[in-house]
């Protein structure tokens, strides 16, 4: 018996956080299509900024190391 009580509490906290989760879900505030299209476009900028700044400071980096070793 012991072991049914167990499961029917896990069986319990399951269904609940399902429930908590979803009325959570309700609560949240999404982003309308356009602002999702605008931050994803920020997102992508910076990614492409970052990519292009360090590849140029790991080609320096190459073109300096390879002076040195000459």
């Amino acid at each position: 018996m012991a072991r049914g009580a167990a499961r029917g509490k896990k069986g319990n906290f399951v269904i609940r956080f399902l429930r908590e989760t979803r009325s959570e879900l309700r609560r949240v505030v999404w982003p309308s299509r356009r602002e999702a299209l605008n931050m994803t476009a920020i997102v992508l900028g910076v990614t492409i900024l970052m990519a292009a700044g360090l590849g140029i400071v790991d080609w320096l980096f190459t073109e300096l190391f390879a002076l040195l070793v000459r």
